[in-house]
């Protein structure tokens, strides 16, 4: 038996095959691209993901036999995207993605009657699902008087695979519109944002069967047997089901597009005044808290943008021994942030800038910029009663050994890093497949992996991170307030 891990992401998509011990066989990635319309906007054709997860599979298929076997599927996806279907399962739009924030007042608007906190235990954020209908309602009334169905980048294409409108709990955790606590959609919030139940997919855990992969698709795949697709995951409890973070205690930081610190938590424990995220979790009966920051290495891909060089480069010019914090100091909003300041209008800065200043200087304020960023999300996170002994560190960002130890020192935490090359989303949403199939039970599906590497904190510049770090926060509400 195999079973295929599909990770919806920003700008491409990866599909990784495993067999039934939840080993790695092959993988597979195809791209798109963003459309930025205007300021604040980002969009995507929900046609590029079905084209790039043909082509995923189609390359799996010739080059792995193991393919054939194929006996379950989860998908794992970027949260928060409004993929609006008329009543023919046409898409009427563009999806509105998570880093857009056009509907900034919306949300504002939402956040400010009662209900949405108390039942979703979250602020409405700009990027959230519910915020973006208001917006359409308001700006694209054609549009939005089409709408039959309103699906998450990851429900679309479980749309696809089953014909089925199905979602996960997880994903369902950032529209705004679920009683995260009861794991249900809100009669009333949906009243509020002017939705209707009918409107909404059908909610499983992300464990549990959503569907059987359509026959047509079935056979041009060359499948013989009946294939289970999972309800799937939102994207980051995906990763945590990839490296096995269950339990309180277990988390991990992520240095991706976005910047990601997450635990997991045995309760539901809500905190929007901190601008944390608490969601469900993509098995039953569990939740996690997470901060986010809007932009991680999309900063260092800023940095490379403007200096001609590629962020592997830039990141690459800087190893060696931790250096302590330089007075360049860099605000990683260059699309507005999350947590803590719930701010999608802030915009990023580069101070303390001398006519000796240097790209390697660039380098360490931009890295420190965002190791800065994380630890707003931990010392809100700690506010919540997390206690988190260490940290897994994944994305991309974390192949930069100078940047994790920043991040350590910064945070005084221990990161530890997978030793297989293989873990995050895409194995956390085959392991959903497998749960889906029957091919195991969580405990032992969800483990956790062989630590390859642990980056421990530098004691010794652990006083020179304290203060550059209240510095740091001292420099947002002087550039907020010429803004």
């Amino acid at each position: 038996m195999s079973f295929l891990g599909i990770d919806l992401g920003t700008s491409g998509l990866r599909a990784l095959l495993v067999d039934e011990g939840g080993r790695p066989i092959g993988s597979a990635e195809a791209h798109y691209e963003v459309a930025h319309p205007h300021s604040g906007w980002s969009e995507q054709d929900p046609a590029d993901w079905i084209a790039a997860l043909q082509s995923a599979a189609r390359q799996l298929k010739d080059r792995h036999p193991e393919f054939a076997a194929l006996r379950g599927i989860g998908v794992a996806g970027h949260m928060h995207g409004a993929t609006l279907l008329d009543d023919a399962d046409r898409v009427l739009r563009p999806c509105i993605l998570w880093n857009d924030t056009r509907s900034h007042a919306e949300a504002a608007a939402l956040d400010a009657q009662p209900p949405f906190r108390a039942l979703s235990g979250n602020i409405v954020f700009p990027g959230f699902t519910a915020p973006k209908l208001a917006w359409v309602a308001a700006h694209e009334p054609e549009v939005y008087g089409k709408i039959a169905k309103v699906l998450l980048p990851a429900a679309y294409l479980n749309l696809w695979l089953t014909g089925e409108h199905v979602s996960d709990m997880s994903d369902a955790s950032g529209t705004a519109w679920l009683d995260v606590a009861a794991r249900d959609w809100s009669p009333e919030l949906l009243a509020a944002g002017s939705m209707r139940a009918d409107q909404m997919p059908r909610l499983v855990e992300g464990s549990a069967p959503a569907g059987q992969l359509r026959a047509d698709l079935a056979a041009e795949w060359g499948l013989s047997q009946p294939v289970v697709v999972a309800g799937g995951a939102g994207d980051n409890a995906a990763a945590a089901c990839g490296i096995g973070a269950m339990a309180e205690g277990q988390g991990f930081v992520s240095l991706g597009t976005s910047g990601v610190l997450l635990a997991a938590r045995d309760g539901f424990r809500p905190a929007p005044e901190t601008a944390l995220h608490s969601f469900c979790h993509a098995v039953p009966d569990r939740w996690y808290q997470m901060g986010v920051m809007l932009s991680a290495t999309d900063s260092m891909n800023w940095l490379g943008r403007i200096t001609g060089a590629k962020p592997a480069e830039l990141a690459a010019a800087v190893e060696g021994p931790l250096q302590a914090p330089g007075p360049v100091r860099f605000l990683p909003y260059l699309s507005g942030e999350r947590t803590p300041h719930n701010d999608p209008k802030i915009r990023g800065s580069l101070t303390g800038l001398a006519a000796a200043t240097g790209r390697e200087d660039l380098t360490r304020a931009v890295m420190e910029g965002v190791a800065f960023g994380l630890r707003d999300s931990f010392e809100a996170l700690r506010a919540t009663g997390a206690e988190l002994p260490e940290l897994m560190a994944i994305g991309g960002g974390a192949r930069s050994r100078y940047w994790l130890q920043v991040i350590a020192t910064v945070l005084d935490i221990t990161l530890a890093l997978p030793a297989d090359g293989e873990f995050g989303a895409a194995l956390g949403a085959a392991r959903l497949g497998m749960l889906a199939a029957g091919a195991g039970r969580p405990e032992d599906v969800m483990s956790t992996p062989a630590i390859g590497n642990r980056i421990v904190p530098v004691a010794e510049s652990r006083a020179a991170f304290d203060n550059a770090y209240r510095a740091w926060r001292a420099t947002y509400p002087a550039i907020r307030a010429i803004q």
